[in-house]
Order: structure tokens, then sequence, then C-alpha cells
């Protein structure tokens, strides 16, 4: 199989010397195999030992017995090799089948020592801590980090966070901050930590207690499948679904910036929708996350039981900020949106023309605010009473308990009272 030239071209020269044919040569394809050529000035050389095979118009081939039995070595040896490779192959299946148990069971058995050593090996390298496992709804986590960001920081030191979650005073933690600052990797780090507690892994904390979860749903990133039809929002949308249909009270979700792929009104409203069915423990009630750039969020921690804010510490120091990637009681009313474009490398004239137009529509918004509060501190208007009493019919009327003829004369006279 390896040296089938070194074989030939020393057939052909101990021919070469033996006969004086000096321009013999040997060569092969695929319809006669291996031949030895000789043109037509040194026929009268040509032994008569040697088999014809083929004549051409100026040279004559020829195959000797050395020759015959190297082409068959060469050629066959592939094949030999093959066949014997699963002979081989075959005796070992059949024996192995006859002790397919014991074999199953030894695999199982090296598989799990070998998970078992990456786990200790893993956590003896990066100062893992076993955690407690515990049935009672809480998740408590000191100094936790995240397994895969922490190794791949070099010019900085990973910041630790604290996580306290339960089944009743602590049920939903809104998070809001400023892009870049750490919300993402702190939800995604405790998602982790309680999955590797619940695989049988130490954990990346000072301590933790970890009650079991069901599931772990997580709703993260931006992404869409336009070959279904499906845009951006679309996709956030049906992952959103698929929580609110499967997860459980004991169940973990992670959501991450719910409602940004729609316009502000749409996308605030569907946040707290979605906010008050997770959190409401007759309806759902489970452990979640809730990162969002929504501050109008905050004021559900004053609504909703089990509801805490949490926001991520800035520093801000002149004209820029600087994240300190730590998780703080409380919300932020402010999304530093500008600071984080020019963090991004924006050019400056592009940055101070952004801070611009936000401190006009800031200023437009104010005079908005001062407006309906003057208006409603004395001079209200007949417009302002009715739409008020609009509202006021929406806000205690149960559409699904009327009629559709009910639902249209409800429509009408909502629609008399804005009109006038």
């Amino acid at each position: 199989m390896n040296h089938g030239k070194e074989i030939i071209d020393g057939i052909e020269q101990r021919e070469r010397e033996a006969t004086g044919i000096k321009n013999l040569k040997i060569g092969f394809n695929r319809v006669f195999g291996y031949y030895l050529e000789v043109t037509r000035s040194y026929y009268d050389l040509i032994p008569k030992e040697w088999t014809r095979k083929q004549t051409l118009a100026n040279s004559e081939r020829f195959i000797t017995e050395e020759l015959k039995n190297a082409e068959n070595s060469i050629l066959g040896a592939k094949d030999k090799a093959l066949a014997l490779e699963a002979d081989i192959f075959g005796e070992v299946r059949d024996f192995l089948a006859s002790m397919l148990e014991k074999v199953q069971k030894t695999a199982s058995a090296v598989a799990s020592v070998d998970v078992l050593c990456s786990f200790a090996e893993t956590a003896i390298r990066n100062l893992y801590v076993k955690p407690d496992i515990s049935l009672d709804g809480v998740i408590d986590i000191k100094a936790g980090r995240h397994p895969v960001v922490e190794l791949m920081l070099k010019d900085e030191m990973f910041v630790p966070n604290d996580v306290y979650m339960d089944t009743k005073d602590n049920r939903m933690s809104i998070i809001t901050g400023p892009n870049m600052a750490g919300k993402s990797t702190y939800m995604r780090q405790t998602a982790l930590i309680v999955l590797m507690a619940q695989i049988g892994s130490f954990v990346p904390a000072d301590s933790a207690k970890i009650s079991i979860a069901d599931k772990i749903f997580t709703r993260v990133g931006a992404s869409d499948d336009l070959t279904a039809g499906q845009s951006t929002f679309m996709v956030e949308m049906s992952e959103v679904a698929d929580i609110l249909k499967n997860a459980t009270p004991d169940s973990l979700v992670i959501l991450d910036e719910v409602g940004r792929g729609t316009s502000t009104y749409d996308g605030v409203s569907i946040a707290r929708a979605v906010a008050e069915h997770i959190c409401t423990s007759k309806k759902l009630g489970c452990k979640t996350l809730f990162a969002t750039h929504y501050h109008e969020l905050i004021g559900l921690e004053n609504e909703l039981d089990g509801v805490k804010n949490y926001s991520i510490a800035v520093n801000r120091h002149g004209g820029t900020i600087r994240f300190l990637r730590k998780i703080v009681r409380g919300g932020v009313d402010e999304s530093y949106g500008v600071d984080v474009a020019k963090l991004a490398g924006l050019p400056p004239k592009v940055v101070s023309r952004a801070r611009e137009f936000l401190e006009e529509m800031e200023q437009n918004h104010n005079s908005s605010i001062k407006s309906v509060a003057h208006e409603e501190s004395g001079q209200i208007s007949f417009e302002s009473i009715n739409r008020e009493t609009a509202f006021d019919i929406l806000r205690k009327t149960n559409v699904d308990e009327l009629t559709d003829s009910e639902c249209r004369m409800l429509l009408n006279d909502v629609l008399e009272l804005i009109k006038h």
C-alpha cells in the first residue's frame, strides 16, 4: 500500500538493464493495468518470455510474470487491508454485543467520572463553593460571579453581586440602568448558578442557597427568523408567550428588555402587563429577574406585592460616566443612552447633537407636565373633565362580560364624551 512506486521502479530498472532497451518504461491504465512499453526501434530486443498485451502505432505493450504479481500485490493491498479490518471489527463488535449491558454500564460510569472530575477541577481552579440545595423557594447568592465572563476579563476585575429571591416578598426584581452596565451579565449569572447547582456542580460565589427550579426560561438578546416571516419583535413576543404558557410557580424566569422592538407606548404597556401577570401569585408568581429601560415599571414596587427595584450603580464625573457593575436597591429614571453612545465611539459631533435633541425633548416634556398640572389645579376645562370621565368608564368596565352590541354602545358613549 505504501511502497508500490518503488517496486515498479525497481522492475523497470532491472528490465532495462537486462534487455538493453534504453527507453523502456512501465505505464498504467485502468483497462490493462501495469505494462512494459517498447518503441518500434527496439522490437528486436524484446525477450520471448514477455507477453504482448496491446499494439499501438509506434510501440507495443507487454506484461511479465513479475510485473503481473507486483500489480496484484499493489492493487489488492488496500482491498485486503480493508477486508481484514472489517473482519477484525466484526469480531470485536460481536464480542461486545455479547456483553452489551456491561459495556453500557462501564461507559456510563466513565462518563460520570469524567464530568465529576471536570466539575472538581473547575471548582478548585476558580474558587467555587458547594451550594446548599433547598425546597423552600429561596435563592440566596452571596458575591455571585459569571463563570465565563470572569475568566474572559483581562484588564479589569469582575465585580461580584448578591441575589436574593423568594416566593413571597421578593418574587420579581425590576432591574434598571444603562446599557453596558452589567444587567444582562447579572441575570445570566444567576440563571447559570442555579443550573450549575442543580446538575451537581459547585458554583462561582462566596456562598449560595439554591432552591430547586423545575424550569429556567430566558428571553434575552435580539434575533429574527425572516425565512419564517418573523421580525425581531415577533420572535421576542413568541418567546414571551412561550414563557407565560409554560412557566410554573417553581420556575426561574429571565426577561431582558421586553417590549423594546415596538413603539414606546406599546412597549411599556406590554412590559407592564407581562410583569403583572408573572408577579401575581394567582396567575403565575414565579421568581423573575426583569431588566428594562422603561422607567415606568419602577412604580410596580408600590403597586404589586413581591416586586423590588434594583439598579446598576453609576459614577458620573463631569461629562463622563463610569459603570461600577454593582447591583443596588432602588430604581433609576435615567438611561445614560447618550453617554453609552459616546463610550461606544460615536463621533463627538453626533454625541453633542444628540445631547441637544435630548435636552430639547426633556424641556418639552416638562412643559407638558406643567401645563397639565396647571389645568388640573384650577383651570379645568370641560374637555379634560369629559376625557377623565371616559377613562373612568373604561377602567370600571369589563368588556369580557359585554355582548357585541353592548360593546358598540359603550364605544359610542366614550366617543361622544371625547368629542365634546
